[in-house]
């Protein structure tokens, strides 16, 4: 059985919002409910989207808001389906909800044609600058904002920690997304990465999951020595099938998001998103209480978690340094 070693307890900053004042609503007329979009082009049926939901009503719920009594939530789910995206967002704007919470690049950019007027916060969403949704960080400008992910910084590190497990590392295949606008400012970051690394970048357009089974076999005709995977829904949606291949293909991966390592992947280094998901619920309650988007500076993510999966590098034949097993936040065995 797999067993997962905690290497370093994250004491999480979210007791801060039992000091917020428990009538969240003050800035509300009395009496009104409030109602907050949650956009995600994700399924409920997936146990990561449950975790970041169940944050995101965490946090709120610290902050003193009472779920059906003073707010509700109109859930959307794409499904998967990101054309879906863009009608259920119009729909959230024709219930005129008071702000909508949008999960991922696509997702906000599906709400940000929707609506101009109505306050969006982004969760988990890629550079924000890079991808449009904002003028700059520091003042939005705009009726968005809320956390963007670094991604391109994160590219390069992913081939920074490939090269420690795989030292002699000469060629790395790179699947990636064209159709989510974050994923082309990641792919400029992570080939000038290679370029300073000395490595040769071998960039794979998936665009669905039918495209997957395909690229792996074409990394394997053109021999690579390990693989990326940029950050995307839909590719993250079929983590398991991304690792399984992976393993079939004896390729050494490293992701951004810690879910593709505990579905098998060898590496990965990100983001905490569910805490993400619970620092957006300290925006929609600024927002509610009057606050303007153009007010509340973009935040980046502080807190990174480095995985590593034991099974697979068994399986692979590879030994991780153990300078690399000593930074790690989980090693699961």
């Amino acid at each position: 059985m797999t067993s997962v070693m905690d290497r370093r307890t994250f004491v999480s900053g979210v007791t801060l919002g039992l000091l917020a004042a428990p009538l969240a609503v003050e800035a509300q007329q009395a009496g009104r409910v409030t109602h907050i979009g949650f956009l995600s082009p994700s399924s409920l049926s997936d146990p990561r989207t449950r975790t970041f939901v169940e944050a995101f009503r965490q946090g709120l719920r610290e902050l003193g808001w009472v779920e059906d009594q003073d707010m509700t939530i109109e859930y959307r789910w794409a499904e998967e389906k990101t054309e879906r995206l863009p009608d259920l967002a119009r729909d959230l704007v024709r219930l005129k909800v008071d702000v909508v919470v949008a999960s991922t690049s696509p997702t906000v950019q599906a709400a940000k044609q929707a609506t101009g007027t109505i306050p969006i916060v982004m969760t988990n969403a890629g550079d924000a600058v890079a991808t449009g949704f904002v003028a700059n960080i520091a003042r939005p400008e705009a009726n968005i904002t809320g956390l963007s992910m670094m991604g391109g910084e994160l590219v390069s590190k992913h081939l920074q920690i490939l090269k420690e497990v795989v030292p002699n590392l000469s060629r790395v295949a790179l699947l990636w997304n064209p159709t989510n606008s974050s994923n082309a400012p990641q792919l400029r970051h992570v080939q000038e990465a290679a370029r300073t690394l000395g490595v040769r970048l071998q960039p794979l357009e998936v665009r669905g999951p039918g495209e997957i089974e395909g690229v792996f076999a074409t990394m394997t005709r053109a021999p690579a020595g390990a693989v990326m995977v940029l950050l995307d829904s839909m590719l993250v949606a079929n983590r398991a099938r991304i690792a399984e291949f992976a393993a079939k293909s004896r390729l050494p991966g490293i992701y951004g998001l810690t879910d593709y390592a505990k579905a098998g992947g060898l590496m990965a280094y990100g983001p905490n998103v569910a805490d993400m998901h619970w620092q957006a619920a300290t925006y929609v309650d600024k927002i509610l209480k009057g606050r303007k988007p153009t007010d509340l500076p973009v935040e980046q993510p502080t807190k990174f978690d480095l995985v590593i999966n034991l099974k697979t590098a068994k399986a692979l034949g590879l030994t991780i340094p153990p300078s690399l097993l000593q930074r790690a936040d989980q090693v699961i065995e």
